[in-house]
């Protein structure tokens, strides 16, 4: 009997691409650094992979339709993928939940948490919402 394919993550390569040069920024620094250095790295090995990176990025908030607020993302990859840069000793839940929230009111659904902690770790986050991805309706807003 023909096993059946499971179903494929969404946006499966742009995330392990990310992910990817999540582990090599790590594999270089190591731990011990501010987050905005973490950034600044993962920005230049994004970009040296050919991919298109937008660091501090709003993102609107909707709500029936509705913006009704924005909110800043550390990083919007290929504007797809929401990257959230956390460089604490621990995660909270409030981190993973802050994510979820962030994706859950966008029109963005799929976003990771990269923890450069005291061991590499990062989580996938999704989203699958009802919002519209309709192009007159952009996801971001701003670009810092």
């Amino acid at each position: 009997m023909p096993r059946s394919r499971a179903k494929p993550l969404l946006e499966e390569q742009l995330t392990r691409e990310i992910i990817g040069a999540y582990y090599e920024v790590y594999n270089v620094l190591g731990y011990g650094f501010l987050e905005s250095v973490y950034a600044k790295a993962l920005e230049q090995e994004l970009r040296a992979r050919g991919l298109r990176v937008e660091r501090e990025t709003w993102v609107n908030v909707y709500y029936k339709g509705e913006c009704v607020g924005v909110f800043r993302a550390d990083m919007l990859v290929e504007g797809r993928v929401v990257v959230e840069n956390k460089a604490t000793a621990t995660l909270s839940s409030n981190d993973r939940d802050q994510l979820r929230n962030y994706l859950r009111g966008s029109v963005l659904e799929v976003g990771l948490l990269l923890h450069f902690g005291p061991r590499p770790a990062f989580q996938r986050v999704i989203a699958e919402n009802r919002l519209s991805p309709d192009p007159a309706v952009s996801g971001v807003s701003v670009s810092s």
